[in-house]
């Protein structure tokens, strides 16, 4: 039994389980990849081209086909060196292109569509474990009709992350703290945001550790008085002997596999960093020195609000500037609903990490819908609303999304794009 004291299903139950969530999945991403490959030749561009060979997805095929290293010098002085790109995708390439005919590329191009997929199942995993089937079959629509969705079919790392994010918080929330901890530590090797799924493990395992110590305080209070009962009963009794005292664990894992997969989960992570500061020489701070060659830091906010505020300075501008404060509130909101609806611990810890990541980086601005799409948590109280309505508006409802945000993504991936 596990710390929830809950049922995993055989993988083949599970799999016919989470069936019409996947369908419904690749239906909205078949959509939007069509729309984007008429779209495309209507501008007379490559859409597999946008997929595959542009933006990040360029530095990491680079990574993969020739290792770390590579770096480009600006005319400003900024350097852009590939140590910046975590390595489990490009690993992922190299190992796909190294068995099949496929190029770097493609293998990058396929491993994103077969990890959008199992992104797909591991948030259905977590919102049924949560919620019950409905409301994870709703997450995963949901998570497929965001705007930037299209993301998800690139050969990017946002799908392979989400996938190992999704399927650790599922370990997390069944009590399987090995599998946590190894798939935190695979998370941690895929983007630095990886950080928010050890957050989240160490979280709920300090919870669970703090709960089974006040189970235990509890027991050995219970005890204390039954000893006493059992004393005296004993001395008209001497053949009944008092009840042994319980582990404390209430049919709990074991605290030392917690123990274990919290010790795994930063490991990716960490390891990576301290490669990075050993080979730059400049020691378990060099990662941050690769990123500042980018740009990229954390700094509360403060450049992305001077950002917004600076779209106030004329009046075209200005309705993109009420555009951000709206988008930017609206993920403040869903929060605080999730909050408010009881999420699991872990799962609030996660979102709200890739949250604040997210939004208080110095990053391009434009990459900031990108780095969110992993926070699916974020979604669920719009699963649950979507989950509400009856079946046929519920499809209704899905299908007009998708087509707007088939055609959006079109729009997106062909102008300014996923930087």
């Amino acid at each position: 039994m596990t710390d929830l004291e809950t049922r995993v299903a055989p993988p083949g139950n599970a799999l016919r389980r989470a069936a019409p969530a996947l369908l419904g999945y690749a239906a909205v991403r078949a959509l939007g990849l069509l729309a984007l490959a008429l779209w495309s030749a209507a501008r007379d561009k490559s859409a597999y081209t946008l997929l595959t060979a542009r933006w990040d997805s360029l530095w990491y095929t680079r990574v993969a086909e020739l290792g770390y290293g590579y770096e480009v010098r600006l005319p400003n002085g900024d350097v852009h060196s590939n140590l910046a790109f975590f390595p489990l995708l490009p690993w992922l390439e190299r190992g796909v292109a190294a068995v099949t005919p496929l190029s770097y590329a493609d293998a990058g191009f396929a491993v994103s569509l077969l990890a959008s997929l199992a992104a797909a199942w591991g948030i259905f995993a977590v919102a049924d474990q949560v919620y019950g089937r409905r409301a994870g079959v709703c997450a995963v629509l949901v998570w497929a009709l965001l705007p930037v969705g299209i993301v998800q079919s690139m050969a990017y790392s946002e799908s392979l992350f989400t996938a190992l994010a999704a399927w650790s918080l599922y370990a997390v929330l069944t009590g399987r703290w090995l599998t946590a901890g190894t798939l935190a530590a695979l998370a941690g090797l895929t983007r630095p945001v990886g950080l928010a799924v050890v957050a989240a493990v160490w979280a709920a395992g300090i919870a669970a550790f703090l709960r089974d110590r006040a189970t235990t305080g509890a027991a050995a209070t219970s005890f204390g008085r039954n000893r006493s009962a059992a004393a005296a009963q004993g001395a008209r009794d001497p053949e009944r002997a008092p009840s042994p005292t319980a582990d404390g664990t209430g049919g709990s894992a074991p605290a030392w596999r917690r123990a274990l997969g919290m010790l795994l989960a930063p490991l990716g992570a960490a390891g990576y960093v301290l490669w990075v500061g050993h080979r730059t020489g400049k020691g378990p701070l060099g990662y941050l020195d690769v990123q500042a060659g980018w740009r990229n830091g954390f700094d509360g906010g403060y450049a992305f609000a001077r950002f917004v505020a600076d779209k106030f300075t004329s009046f075209p501008s200005a309705l993109a500037g009420v555009g951000l404060i709206v988008g930017v509130g609206l993920v403040v909101w869903l929060y605080v609903v999730c909050v408010r609806q009881g999420q699991p611990l872990a799962l609030l810890v996660y979102a709200g990490a890739v949250t604040a990541l997210a939004l208080c980086a110095s990053s391009y601005f434009g990459s900031k819908p990108r780095l969110l799409l992993p926070a699916f948590p974020l979604l669920l109280p719009l699963a649950l609303a979507l989950a509400r309505l009856r079946t046929s508006r519920s499809a209704l409802v899905t299908a007009g999304v998708a087509l707007v945000s088939a055609v959006y993504g079109a729009f997106w991936l062909n102008g300014s794009g996923p930087p």
